[in-house]
């Protein structure tokens, strides 16, 4: 009798410490309250997203029809090992994570269709001066493509199938998700064609976020380990619940293979502009004609600031926006359009998300004092940053 109470007495002790989470009023889902809810140790999740979500992951193939002649080729930077293009220093040193861009015009890569008519999101590198595009789909039927519009500056392309009289094919496509709800240490699914070995899929978890690897002026990638190979470029990045929370597009890799550390493009950068790619082929920006840089500790005792937070304007572009308000060198900006600027990354990514013509409030801190600006902004050119 002793011995079948302290039996029933460790049993009940571990049933309590395994409900430990809902006694002490948590919910036992907590953890899983992320971009999904679903838990893959233990099921076939990964294998049934595998299975559903292929069909819709495509092949890319771009060409240009004129070669120049071998000899007179322009110097290329070489896949998946070349320096950022603004010459950005990256981890221990080394070249910044690249995209895993092919020479001009000549790519394989991989895309995703986002609806039945036959959209597909990619990177613009994959497509970039391309010629013809070509499509493979997951049954090896081979269409054509056309570009419907691109945005070199966060590396994102729209194409769109080109079908024949009488085809009224409904495609197999992805649901996008929302990548702000994408959480560090999350399971991810990757599906893509490294090295021209199609629909590979492969599994991780997301490493980081909001990751800054020199690529463009709006980087905000979600870093994962998840394999991602030269081949894979435009893929998706699914969640447990198969829905897209990123594009695929660059590797960190002394080797040019994959060593566990992959950058993808949050999927809502990508549904913020596809509307404005569908319509006019390309993204139109704000643009507020000032340079800025980052607030050291060093330069927030100098300004008596009590944080970091902000961008020091060090100069201020003659008859822009920023000029024309009132804006001038030595203000830091420290909220624009309501938005609090934390870091000197943030303040591109909240004009670029303005429309030119429209009136803004930034305010700044000068001479110790705050102070409020109405500032209407210009069109962005191509070349301009900020």
């Amino acid at each position: 009798m002793a011995t079948y109470k302290i039996k029933y007495f460790f049993a009940s002790f571990f049933i309590l410490f395994l409900s430990f989470p809902v006694f002490n009023g948590n919910n036992l889902n907590y953890a899983f309250a992320l971009s999904s809810k679903a838990n893959p140790v233990g099921t076939n999740l990964i294998v049934e997203i595998a299975k559903n979500k292929n069909p819709a992951v495509v092949f890319v193939t771009s060409k240009k029809k004129f070669q120049p002649a071998r000899g007179n080729l322009p110097q290329q930077r070489r896949p998946f090992r070349q320096p950022s293009p603004f010459g950005q220093p990256g981890p221990f040193g080394s070249p910044s994570p690249s995209p895993q861009q092919p020479g001009p015009g000549n790519g394989t890569g991989t895309g995703f269709l986002i609806d039945k008519d036959g959209y597909i999101l990619t990177n613009n590198h994959v497509v970039d001066n391309a010629d013809v595009i070509k499509i493979t789909l997951d049954n090896e039927k081979e269409y054509e493509a056309e570009l419907i519009g691109s945005d070199s500056k966060t590396d994102i392309a729209l194409l769109k199938i080109m079908r024949q009289s009488g085809d009224n094919t409904n495609f197999p496509y992805l649901e996008l998700g929302d990548s702000k709800k994408v959480e560090v240490g999350e399971w991810v699914v990757a599906i893509g064609n490294p090295f021209g070995l199609d629909h590979t899929v492969t599994t991780g978890v997301v490493s980081a976020k909001a990751r800054n690897i020199g690529a463009g002026p709006y980087d905000e990638y979600i870093q994962t380990d998840a394999s991602i190979n030269p081949g894979n470029s435009g893929g998706p990045l699914l969640d447990m619940e198969g829905k897209v929370i990123g594009i695929n597009t660059a590797i960190y890799s002394r080797t040019g293979g994959n060593v566990g550390i992959g950058f993808t493009i949050p999927i809502n950068m990508a549904s913020d502009i596809l509307d404005e790619l569908k319509k006019d082929g390309k993204v139109t920006r704000g643009w507020l004609g000032v340079m800025i840089q980052k607030i050291t500790t060093e330069l927030a005792e100098t300004f008596k600031l009590s944080n970091t937070h902000g961008a020091l304007v060090n100069d201020v572009v003659p008859n822009g926006p920023a000029d024309r308000s009132g804006l001038k060198r030595g203000d830091i900006i420290v909220k624009f359009n309501g938005e609090e600027i934390l870091s000197v990354e943030n303040l591109p990514k909240q004009v670029a998300a303005v429309q030119p013509g429209k009136s803004v409030k930034v305010e700044v801190i000068r001479d110790g004092n705050n102070k409020s600006l109405d500032v209407t902004l210009d069109k962005m050119q191509e070349e301009k940053q900020a």
